[in-house]
């Protein structure tokens, strides 16, 4: 044999053998059978999961969660596909117009084809959702996408989702910002706010008077760093200031300072207490079979267990955090008393009274729920049930604890666990949630009163000083200070704001008549000399960023007011930005235009890529307003009434050319802007099974058309006149269809 390396012969575009199809099949010469194409080929995709897990059914039927007849029910309902859902979101100006729509055109559509006897499910309104502006329609997101019938609804959640208008959210995911009964003034903390979903809710709340700007703020906080952008691109759709996104394991969350003005001048700073937090803690979300199928398999009855240290630590963490009289939400999505109510009770007795577990139920009129269990029991993975800590085996001790186990019959009436709420699938057909509302009336046991005085900071150093010189003198080596905390991830652009004597702002504030002080504005480019865009935040986040830059991994925050252009003849190097208009143009007196409704229609119809409408197209009393305004970036507001008699208000942003008008808004929210001015919106919207049906008749008038030919080509005669006729009637059969 020759020696060397030895080069195996692969033959990289030979494709494997599916394991599905088992092992090489042959026919009796001996030939390879190809039987990919075959009925066991077919189905080599993943395999159905079975949705049954007897480990799960009898460690839930001891807990009596529910009563022992409705059981099966219950479990029958987890084993279907979740329903979808949708929200209209309730602090834009458009929400009720919006909604007028949906009901009027969308759901009138479907009840009309379900009264002519087609087979179609008619959305249905969730009644303890405020000004009916939720809904739930009982098929499955799959169902909505493949269903002719809702094509058009499909269409429309879809567009409206990306212009941030609608929500597509698991109902029982909009309880929890509802029981949390959000004000304007209030300062709220999302400890585990990703994807954003009720982040969202939690800003709208806080926008409920619209037009002016909320004293408070909602720091939305993610310990991953990548759902951390999802949870911003989330945000940004709402268009709030008052919003700031942080970075943090939440059982860890540190302290925000804030500053204040004492008495003698001098500056200070103090712990920044939460009016309102929100704790959705990680869990193993049984409750959400119906949409994670895959859960099935994996469940065994310690993942709960796993998971109740981690759960019982952010709740904590939240409890510290809140001021006193504040509240916190402790919610999961799952069905497990180990992760709910146990860390509920290890709470409330770790406590001491000072927190205090409120009813929910005035919060949530008409909705169907269990009340919360006083008795729990807790199971291993053989499935032996533990009632008592005393009766676990020492094998178990380090994943079944004390703390996990329900309170004694004595004093069970004390912890008043039956306040929380427990939603089953089966009660109205969604998923498994389980909320519990808790309030803090004065400092726990494990805090530290705190003194508001000097620089926090500045007193716990020099404390530190002089403990070091302490040892100094007793020969012993001082303690190492503490270490900057060091941020995974990407690394941020910093956030640098304004300074009163920015140069370049006082034009802006004059050409547009701006009311907001230029302190309020940030960049995110270390080099001053380029100011790119400028985002505008709130007086009260702004305070929270610059005290907290270096302790805090701040990712996002502030809304994009402002981004430089060419000047194409404009006073000013920086336009109106249409991601932040809704928000600044409350703030803008100036460059603001009032075009009519066709007028409106005209510049939302005319895309990017078009040349724009000339000012002569306009209708009169627009073509004024725009011969007496100078080039630049402008607002367009329209306002009138919608079909149903509500006030309808309408604004972009725009640029005013010499002798043109453009509409400077995206396509998807083009679209938006359209629809709730009654405009023609076909250029923009397509049904896919009109266009598959369009494909296939073309398809056969090709081939009708092909065999035509073939027959023309070939002449008659008498031996295959028989097969002629043939070819006629089946082209026939192909025109018809």
């Amino acid at each position: 044999m020759p020696q060397g390396i030895r080069r195996k012969n692969y033959n990289k575009n030979r494709s494997k053998r599916p394991r599905a199809l088992g092992k090489m099949k042959y026919d009796e010469n001996g030939q390879q059978i190809d039987d990919r194409n075959t009925e066991a080929g077919k189905n080599l995709g993943y395999k159905d999961i079975v949705r049954e897990n007897e480990a799960f059914q009898e460690y839930y039927r001891r807990q009596l969660i529910c009563p022992d007849e409705e059981f099966d029910q219950m479990n029958k309902a987890m084993q279907q596909d979740l329903p979808a859902s949708f929200r209209v979101t309730g602090f834009r100006s458009q929400a009720k117009s919006l909604l007028n729509i949906i009901e009027g055109e969308f759901f009138k559509e479907l009840t009309e084809f379900q009264e002519k006897g087609g087979k179609v499910v008619v959305p249905l309104c969730l009644d303890w959702y405020p000004e009916r502006m939720a809904y739930q329609l009982n098929v499955t997101r799959k169902d909505i996408r493949r269903e002719e019938v809702y094509v058009r609804l499909h269409n429309f959640l879809v567009a409206e989702t990306e212009s941030g208008n609608i929500s597509r959210q698991e109902t029982v995911s909009m309880i929890p910002p509802l029981v949390l009964d959000v004000k304007p003034h209030h300062k709220v903390l999302d400890m585990c706010a990703a994807p954003g979903s009720k982040t969202a809710q939690l800003i709208e709340s806080l926008h409920q008077v619209e037009g002016t700007l909320p004293t408070g703020l909602v720091v939305a906080n993610d310990s991953n760093n990548s759902r951390c952008y999802m949870l911003t691109h989330q945000a940004k759709r709402l268009q709030s200031p008052c919003v700031m996104i942080t970075n943090h394991d939440a059982s860890i969350m540190p302290n925000f300072f804030i500053g204040t003005t004492a008495k003698d001048g001098e500056d200070s700073s103090q712990t920044l207490k939460f009016d309102r937090i929100l704790a959705d803690v990680p869990c193993t979300g049984d409750g959400t079979m119906r949409k994670n199928p895959d859960i099935w398999p994996k469940w065994n009855a310690v993942n709960g267990p796993n998971l109740h240290g981690i759960q019982y630590r952010i709740l904590k963490r939240g409890i510290e955090l809140l001021e006193i009289g504040g509240r916190i939400v402790y919610s999961t999505c799952s069905l497990n008393p180990v992760e709910d109510e146990a860390v509920i009770h290890r709470l409330l007795k770790d406590a001491e009274g000072s927190v205090e577990l409120l009813d929910v139920s005035g919060y949530l009129p008409g909705l169907k729920y269990r009340p919360g269990l006083s008795k729990w029991i807790l199971s291993d993975r053989d499935r032996s049930v533990y009632q008592r800590w005393e009766d676990v085996p020492e094998k178990h001790h380090s994943v079944l604890r004390p703390q996990m186990f329900p309170p004694d019959e004595a004093e069970a009436d004390k912890f008043k666990l039956n306040r929380c709420i427990r939603v089953l699938p089966h009660q109205q057909n969604t998923g498994g949630f389980f909320v519990a509302l808790l309030q803090k009336n004065s400092v726990c046991p494990w805090e530290k009163q705190e003194k508001v005085g000097k620089h926090r900071l500045q007193d716990q150093e020099a404390q530190s000083n002089g403990g070091e010189k302490e040892i100094a003198e007793k020969g012993e080596p001082p303690k190492k200070k503490a270490k900057v905390p060091r941020f995974m991830g990407f690394k941020e652009d910093p956030f640098i704001y304004l300074k009163e004597d920015d140069p370049n702002f006082p034009a802006i504030q004059s050409y547009y008549g701006l009311d907001l002080p230029v302190g309020c504005f940030l960049t995110r480019c270390r080099d001053e000399t380029k100011k790119n865009n400028l985002y505008f935040t709130t007086e009260q986040v702004k305070e929270i960023v610059e005290k907290n830059a270096e302790r805090v991994k701040i990712i996002n925050t502030g809304v994009k007011a402002f981004t430089k252009c060419d000047r194409k003849g404009s006073d000013v190097d920086f336009r109106i930005a249409q991601e932040g208009a809704l928000m600044t143009l409350n703030f803008i007196k100036n460059r603001r235009l009032y075009p009519g409704r066709s007028d409106m229609e005209k510049m939302l119809s005319n895309s990017d890529f078009d040349k724009p409408p000339e000012n002569s197209e306009m209708t009169e009393e627009f073509r004024e307003q725009l011969n007496v305004c100078t080039t630049g970036s402008v607002a367009l507001i329209f306002e009138d009434k919608d079909d149903h008699g509500d006030a309808l208000k309408v604004e972009i942003i725009g640029w005013k050319g010499k002798n043109t008008i453009r509409a400077y808004v995206p396509k998807n929210e083009r679209l938006h802007y359209l629809r709730l001015i009654g405009g023609d919106i076909s250029k923009f919207v397509t049904n896919k099974f009109e266009e598959k049906k369009e494909r296939q008749k073309k398809l056969e008038e090709n081939n009708g058309s092909e065999i035509c030919e073939e027959s023309s080509s070939n002449p008659p005669n008498e031996e295959d006149g028989r097969s002629i006729r043939s070819i006629s009637e089946e082209t026939e059969s192909l025109n018809v269809s």
